[in-house]
């Protein structure tokens, strides 16, 4: 296991891993009138930004998750328009943080390391969302995968994340509760840990995080 001493870069993830998104979830659940509307929604939303990627093909994130949303709203017979669509997504730009998130970051900008903030979000709702949530002052890097235009997890984005932070894939570490971003990030070559949210798990297919914490403030404890 590779030792706290080595790491000067922490990289965040966002949605799920410092904002809770159960205020969006209720959004879609409400509207397609389905418990677990949401869950699908999330799932697909990634599966298809991962074939954009693989496709050689770029659209925002925002943009796919209005189209993923379209497609369950049509399994579910319903037909929204454009601006139905934008209003039941609209809670993602007003996400509340999860209670510690702020002590445990604070606590992490004190003890020194470089602090990023990462999403596969358009920067203008990235940056709304820090905004909003009050953490954006905690980052010294606010960063978006459209200037790549490749979607985590694909090596490219986190070596871009690593490269504007000015630091080093060996002392860099992603910190995520998707056992997906871990994967993608372990395989970049980065240090990583896992934040263990509810009903979220490690990837049983990829190499074991080097950290795993329940939450954001037992991770500053284990690096600070």
């Amino acid at each position: 296991m590779r030792m706290k001493e080595n790491i000067s870069t922490l990289i965040f993830d966002v949605n799920e891993t410092l904002l809770d998104l159960q205020p969006l979830k209720d959004s879609i659940n409400n509207s397609l009138q389905d418990l677990n509307a949401a869950n699908v929604w999330f799932a697909q939303l990634l599966h298809y930004s991962l074939v954009e990627s693989i496709t050689g093909t770029y659209h925002d994130f925002s943009g796919i998750a209005a189209a993923v949303l379209k497609m369950n709203a049509q399994k579910h017979n319903l037909d929204f328009s454009q601006d139905e669509i934008k209003k039941i997504l609209s809670p993602i730009q007003s996400l509340h943080p999860y209670p510690e998130v702020k002590e445990g970051l604070k606590q992490l900008k004190d003890s020194g390391y470089e602090m990023v903030a990462f999403s596969n979000g358009k920067p203008e709702v990235l940056k709304n969302q820090l905004e909003f949530s009050k953490l954006d002052h905690y980052f010294d890097h606010i960063l978006s995968v459209e200037a790549v235009k490749k979607y985590k997890p694909h090596p490219d984005t986190y070596r871009y994340a690593i490269k504007q932070a000015g630091g080093e894939i060996e002392t860099s570490m992603m910190v995520a509760a998707h056992g997906w971003d871990i994967a993608g990030a372990n395989r970049a070559g980065l240090q990583t840990a896992f934040i263990q949210r509810e009903g979220k798990f490690i990837f049983p297919l990829a190499a074991e995080p080097d950290i795993i914490a329940a939450d954001i403030k037992m991770l500053a404890s284990e690096l600070s």
